[in-house]
């Protein structure tokens, strides 16, 4: 196993590419004293420094996180944790996205999210994945013996409460922040990862990389033209 990681918070990056400057790497040292690498790119940029030949052996598989903080619903569209996992299910490597639902509090037990992320990873490695895919993993912050189990789920519908905060500077100009409460979620509707978490179990969402709506592509067909010059 190769740690290569942010070397600060990237909270929101989305699927971020780093290409308007460039990327330090450093190698550095865990607390267990194994090997490992930081760099000031986002969370996409790790996995893209790694597949494009930091490392001398392309990985078997690739795990992002454990975010301290769930990602679930729309939460993937911004989630840089998620994001790491997309860059590598681009290139066809086996690839999961794990976050355990601590609300970003400061002592965390990571134990049963890691746990749980090493089984997972497990079976990955042994039945692979099919192309374009990659999981998303939600664990419960509770004690491992109190998690009830795995459930396969679909995305579930959070709830954002973004609040913009209007501020001055000192020389009187306005600034703002993009602030409010954490955002929440429908956990009535079974078989969605904010249920399965609401019940204490472990949500896998697997999920594509191809976005289309194919159930809107033959209703919009009356919109299609041909170009009279051709």
């Amino acid at each position: 196993m190769i740690v290569v990681a942010p070397d600060r918070n990237w909270s929101a990056a989305g699927h971020v590419k780093t290409l308007h400057k460039p990327l330090r790497v450093n190698s550095i040292r865990l607390r267990d004293g194994s090997p490992a690498y930081s760099t000031d790119g986002a969370p996409s940029d790790c996995v893209a420094l790694v597949l494009l030949g930091l490392l001398k052996e392309m990985p078997a598989l690739v795990v992002s996180g454990i975010n301290p903080g769930s990602n679930v619903g729309h939460d993937l569209t911004y989630s840089g944790t998620v994001a790491s996992a997309m860059e590598g299910a681009i290139s066809n490597i086996p690839s999961i996205a794990v976050s355990l639902d601590a609300n970003h509090r400061e002592q965390i037990d990571f134990a049963p999210a890691a746990a749980t992320a090493v089984e997972i990873a497990r079976r990955v490695l042994a039945q692979g994945l099919p192309s374009d895919t990659f999981l998303n993993v939600n664990v419960p912050d509770v004690p491992l013996a109190q998690l009830r189990g795995i459930k396969i789920t679909r995305l579930g519908t959070r709830i954002y409460r973004d609040q913009l905060v209007e501020r001055q500077d000192p020389s009187g100009k306005a600034y703002y922040w993009i602030g409010g409460e954490p955002p929440s979620g429908k956990t009535d509707e079974p078989g969605t990862d904010l249920w399965a978490i609401a019940q204490n179990f472990v949500s896998v969402t697997p999920v594509h990389m191809d976005m289309t709506s194919h159930a809107l592509i033959e209703p919009l067909r009356a919109w299609e033209t041909v170009s009279s010059k051709q």
